[in-house]
Formats: C-alpha cells, sequence, structure tokens
C-alpha cells in the first residue's frame, strides 16, 4: 500500500512532466470510463488534471473535481493511509487554482491555493509544502501580481535540494522578475537554467526561451530575439506545448515588427492566431488579435486593424467578465469544500467514540497511579527535607565565602594604612624637587632674560641649557610620584569577585574613552578618532566588571 501512495504521491507533484501526447491522453479518458480500481482512478485523473491544467483549463476542473469526489468518498479514504489521500487531495486543490488563474477567477484561485498551502502545512510534509508554495507563485503569476509571485518561488526554491526542479524554479523567478521589468534579475536567474535542460529530448522547456527573446526585444535586439524565439518554436512543438507555440509565433512576428518587416511579423501572427482559435486558447488569441491590429494599422489597412481591434476587445470582455462562470464555480467549489466539513464532523464524532472506550481504560489507570501518587508522595516530602538542608548549607556558604572577601579588603585596608606615613614621605620627596626646581627655573628664566637685555647670548644660552636640564629633573620625579599613587590606589581597589549583569558595549565604550583621555593627558599632541560598531543584539552578560575593565584599558593602551 505505502509503494501505491508513493507512486500516486509522485504523479501528483511531477506536474511538469506531463503527457503531451492526445493518443495517451485519449486512452487515459477511455480508462476511465471503464470500472477500474480506486487507485489506478486516482493516478489518471491526476494525469489527466496536470495534462489539461494549462491547455483546457475548464477540463482541467472537471477532473479536479472527480478527484475531489474521489477523496470525499469514505470507502476509499479507507483504502490509503491519511498521508497519501492527503497530498492527493492537496494536488487537486493546488491544480485547480492554477487552472481558475488561467480562467482569471482570481479570488477562488488564491482561495484554493492557500487551502492546498494549508493541507501541507498541516500534515507538516516538506516536499508537499514547497510544491504549494510554488503554485502559489504560479496562481500570482497568472493573476498579474508577479511581486507576489517573486516571493514564493524564493521560498519555495530554497527548499527544494533536486537540481531538476531548482531549474523549473529559476526558469519561473526569471519570468516573475521580467514581468516586474527587473530584466538584470530576470537574467540571472534565467541564464541559470541549464541548457541541456532545456534542451531534453524527452521534455524540452521552451519558456525560459521565449522570456530571454522578449528581454532582448525590450533591448532593442531583434537578431538575438529571433534566435531565441525561434529555438522555442523549435522546442514547444517537440514537447506538444501549443500555447508555447503561440507564443514563440508572436515573439517571432514583434522580431520581424521590431526590424520594419510587417509582413514576415502579419504571416506568424496570423499563424498564432490560427493555432490559438482551433485549441480555443482565448488569452494566446488575444494576444495574437491585439498584434494583429497594430500590424495593419501600421501598413495603413485600417479595415482589417478595426478587425482585428473588434475581435480583441470581445475576447477581452470574455476572458475578464465572466461573472455567471465565476459564480457557478464558487458555488460549486464552495459545496466541495462544505462537503468535506462534512465529512470531517463525522470523522470528529468518531473520534468521540474511540475516546469514551479509552475514557474507561484511563480510570483503571488512575486508580492505579493514585497508588503511585501516594508512594510519590512519602518520597517528595523527603526529597523536599533534603532540599531545604541542601539550601541552608549553601547559603551558610555563601555567608563563609561573602566573609572572607570582606576580610581580605579588610586586610588590604589595614595594609594600606600601615604604608600611608611611607608613601606620603615617598611622595613630599618628589613634589620638593618638583617644587624647588620650578622655583630655580623661575629665578633661571629672569637672569636669562637680563643677559639677553645686555647682548650676552652665549650666557644666556648657558642658563636655557639649565632651565631643559632642571625641567627633565622634574618630569622625572613628577612621574616618580605618579607610579608611587599608582601603586597605592591598585593596592586599594576592592573587587568583590562576584559576577554580574554588565552592559559590554558600554562598559567597553567607556574603557575606550578613559584610554583615549589618557592618552592625551600624556601627549597633547596625540589625536584619535574613535569609531564603534556595537552589537545591540549582545544585551549585559555575566561578568566581574572592575577585572574586565582593567583588561580593556590596557588593550587599548598597547594597541
Amino acid at each position: 500500500m505505502k509503494l501505491i501512495i508513493a507512486v500516486l504521491a509522485g504523479i501528483c507533484w511531477a506536474s511538469n512532466v506531463r503527457c503531451q501526447d492526445p493518443h495517451v491522453v485519449d486512452s487515459l479518458d477511455r480508462l476511465l470510463v471503464n470500472n477500474i480500481g480506486d487507485t489506478a482512478k486516482g493516478a489518471i485523473i491526476t494525469a489527466l488534471v496536470n495534462e489539461y491544467v494549462f491547455t483546457k483549463p475548464d477540463s482541467c476542473l472537471y477532473f479536479t473535481n472527480m478527484g475531489l469526489d474521489l477523496v470525499k468518498e469514505q470507502s476509499v479514504r479507507n483504502k490509503f493511509e491519511a498521508a497519501g489521500m492527503d497530498i492527493f487531495e492537496q494536488s487537486m486543490y493546488s491544480q485547480s487554482a492554477v487552472a481558475l488563474s488561467e480562467l482569471r477567477n482570481d479570488s477562488l484561485a488564491v482561495k484554493f491555493a492557500f487551502k492546498a498551502l494549508q493541507l501541507s502545512e498541516n500534515n507538516k510534509d516538506k516536499s508537499a509544502g514547497k510544491w504549494a508554495l510554488e503554485k502559489l507563485g504560479e496562481v500570482y503569476f497568472n493573476i498579474d501580481e508577479p511581486k507576489l509571485a517573486i516571493d514564493y518561488y524564493e521560498e519555495a526554491l530554497s527548499m527544494e535540494s533536486s537540481k531538476y526542479f531548482q531549474q523549473i524554479f529559476m526558469g519561473n523567478l526569471g519570468a516573475c522578475f521580467y514581468e516586474t521589468h527587473q530584466y538584470d534579475s530576470a537574467l540571472f536567474y534565467l541564464n541559470r537554467v541549464n541548457t541541456a535542460f532545456l534542451t531534453d529530448s524527452k521534455k524540452p522547456w521552451a519558456y525560459p526561451l521565449y522570456i530571454l527573446g522578449n528581454i532582448c526585444l525590450k533591448k532593442g535586439d531583434y537578431q538575438n530575439a529571433m534566435q531565441y524565439f525561434r529555438k522555442a518554436r523549435n522546442y514547444s512543438g517537440q514537447s506538444f506545448e501549443p500555447i508555447d507555440i503561440c507564443q514563440a509565433y508572436v515573439g517571432i512576428a514583434n522580431s520581424f515588427k521590431g526590424t520594419g518587416m510587417t509582413d514576415s511579423a502579419l504571416w506568424y501572427t496570423n499563424q498564432s492566431l490560427l493555432l490559438a482559435n482551433k485549441l480555443s486558447l482565448p488569452v494566446q488569441s488575444l494576444e495574437a488579435s491585439t498584434l494583429l491590429s497594430d500590424l495593419y494599422e501600421s501598413k495603413g489597412r485600417i479595415d482589417s486593424a478595426f478587425k482585428y481591434q473588434k475581435i480583441s476587445n470581445i475576447l477581452r470582455d470574455s476572458l475578464f467578465s465572466k461573472e455567471k462562470i465565476r459564480q457557478v464555480q464558487n458555488f460549486t467549489f464552495n459545496e466541495k469544500i462544505h462537503q468535506q466539513e462534512i465529512q470531517k464532523e463525522r470523522d470528529a464524532s468518531a473520534n468521540k467514540m474511540r475516546i469514551y472506550g479509552l475514557a474507561a481504560g484511563l480510570v483503571v489507570l488512575l486508580v492505579f497511579a493514585g497508588v503511585l501518587w501516594r508512594n510519590n508522595r512519602h518520597k517528595q516530602k523527603a526529597n523536599a527535607l533534603l532540599q531545604l538542608q541542601k539550601e541552608k548549607v549553601e547559603s551558610t556558604l555563601s555567608d563563609l565565602k561573602s566573609t572572607q572577601s570582606q576580610l581580605i579588603q579588610s586586610e588590604k585596608m589595614a595594609s594600606l594604612g600601615e604604608l600611608t606615613a611611607g608613601i606620603a614621605h615617598e611622595i613630599q620627596n618628589p613634589l620638593n624637587f618638583v617644587n624647588n626646581f620650578s622655583d630655580v627655573n623661575t629665578e633661571l628664566i629672569e637672569e636669562a632674560g637680563e643677559e639677553i637685555d645686555k647682548g650676552n647670548i652665549d650666557d644666556a644660552k648657558i642658563i636655557l641649557n639649565d632651565i631643559k636640564e632642571n625641567e627633565q629633573k622634574i618630569n622625572h620625579h613628577g612621574k616618580r610620584a605618579d607610579a608611587i599613587v599608582k601603586g597605592m590606589l591598585q593596592h586599594s581597589r576592592s573587587t568583590s569577585n562576584v559576577k554580574e549583569l554588565t552592559d559590554i558595549n558600554a562598559l567597553a565604550d567607556e574603557y575606550l574613552r578613559l584610554s583615549y583621555h589618557g592618552l592625551r593627558a600624556k601627549d597633547k599632541a596625540f589625536n584619535a578618532t574613535m569609531k564603534t560598531d556595537f552589537d545591540p543584539g549582545i544585551g549585559k552578560i555575566n561578568i566581574i566588571p572592575q577585572d574586565i575593565g582593567r583588561v580593556l584599558l590596557n588593550l587599548y593602551n598597547n594597541a
């Protein structure tokens, strides 16, 4: 059974590998009429839905309705595991959403796309989730919301590990960026689509080439545009993609139009219109008839231009004013949702009956649990008593540590008191030198002035040298006094050795500025520009701020 579900799920999500051969589609239709098993029926419905979702959206909706009916049947649900059936249901909603978006039933398309996404989230299936996101992107692209589509395609791409499907997502992203006129971004993704992937002999993909051709048209590069469109025409013909063929014809026509070859442009546009009308592709018919109107107008054939303008107006009204069709579709699909809600209520009722059965067993378990609880209660009381004793011991230990820290600090302060007299004397000596040499320098300066006035320059220079030597001695004894004071402060500095929550950014900034001003005090000519780049997300950390502050200060000074 698991193998069947896996196969069914694989068909559901591999929507890019469609059976484009009409003979195969006819065979599937005939098989569906026959009395076949539910598993095979689900697989055939999925294949037909994937075939018609772009070419015949109305037919696609018919088969998604059939698939949702299949999901609703309880006898079918009982045959499958819940996960496999949920994936099938999600696929039906996703493909319905894409088909509705092709028909421009925008609100219902978005509603169904989000319904599929919700199912994937409920099932916690990442693989199904990325495809639900991809389909949401596809829906928003089809309803002319490429900016929203980009968000969902990028999220799907970030979840995809398969190189094959990454190519698809990147091609779709390129188309979205093209529609938002971000051509550089479009080229970035389109150029990452592997050439071998585009030219796969079994399923070549023409759409990225069509977008590349349109970008060339925007830039006026008609020669390269023509090459891209011709390749797109060849690939779409190999893969039986009529929509891509129509788009390629229109692209070729626009290339001829850009080079002034109106007759060739008319021929290819007519080919696109004939194919679109034959296969009932209204969007492509609208695009071709609009271009024909422009081409005939440029040739001065006003009657033909008016004829195709009228056709394009009728098609535009048909595409964008289908209120009655939308109301029928809304009613039909809302009824599907209603029926599924009823089924969920039935499932909930069955679950209640199971719960009642479990409740009886729970009563027996509760009695047994009561006995265990009573035993545990005694154990908890004993554990509580032990915990209380443990807390008292820890509290006593903490008090002892605090007392120890206070004693150490007291001893440091006591030793500081004993050293105070000696330190004062040590400081006084260099201060006396500083004062004495300052007084001498004052007298020497006056004498130098007198000698200069008398014209005794040599004597004045001798006096100035004496002043210089005295200044050096003043500086020496001043540094000596500074070293003594710093040593005293270091000795008396107190730290609790207890970590505390500290704003590390503020602490780093404070000691940075302290270092700067210290250096400025030593050298007035010193200047520096301070630039900081703190991480606001760090917050407060548990440290001893005095110790870390000293470390930071030393680092700054050394640097």
